[in-house]
């Protein structure tokens, strides 16, 4: 019954996952919570997202504060406080923050499971990373199950 489905977080709450996120990700609807229609989670961009293409999911951002760097398919733009984006599947893109302090965002997966995917990554620790930075390389065989490609 979706009144079940009720939820209501007060602030800086956010929904317990599988494997505890850093602060700077607090999910706020898991995809369990909307019958897989999508996540939402308050993020602070404080590490560039390399280029990548969501194959399957639609990613909507919408900017709280500061100013984030979105480079869309051979476009490159910068959206402040109160813009909001989309990122259709199938267009690869990357987001960088061109702010300091960082950008903080509402990022909408649809349909949802980018909470599991942050999950497998942070799971992975330094793993996937390169002299500090993400590395598509490694980052691809995770990626991989949530239909997503990062360019090398």
């Amino acid at each position: 019954m979706p009144k079940d489905r009720f939820l209501l977080l007060e602030p800086g709450q956010a929904r317990p996952g599988r494997v505890a996120l850093p602060p700077a990700f607090s999910v706020k609807a898991m995809t369990g919570d909307t019958e897989t229609r999508f996540s939402l989670l308050e993020v602070t961009l404080a590490r560039d997202i390399p280029r990548h293409t969501h194959h399957e999911a639609d990613e909507c951002i919408y900017v709280l504060d500061g100013e984030l760097g979105i480079d869309f398919d051979d476009e490159s733009h910068v959206a402040g406080k109160g813009s909001f984006v989309l990122l259709p599947h199938g267009v690869p893109h990357a987001l960088r923050a061109v702010s300091q302090p960082p950008p903080r965002v509402l990022q909408i997966s649809s349909p949802g499971g980018w909470e599991h995917y942050l999950e497998d990554l942070f799971e992975a620790g330094p793993a996937v990373l390169t002299g500090g930075a993400l590395d598509p390389v490694k980052i691809n065989p995770i990626a991989a199950r949530y239909a997503i490609t990062y360019e090398e």
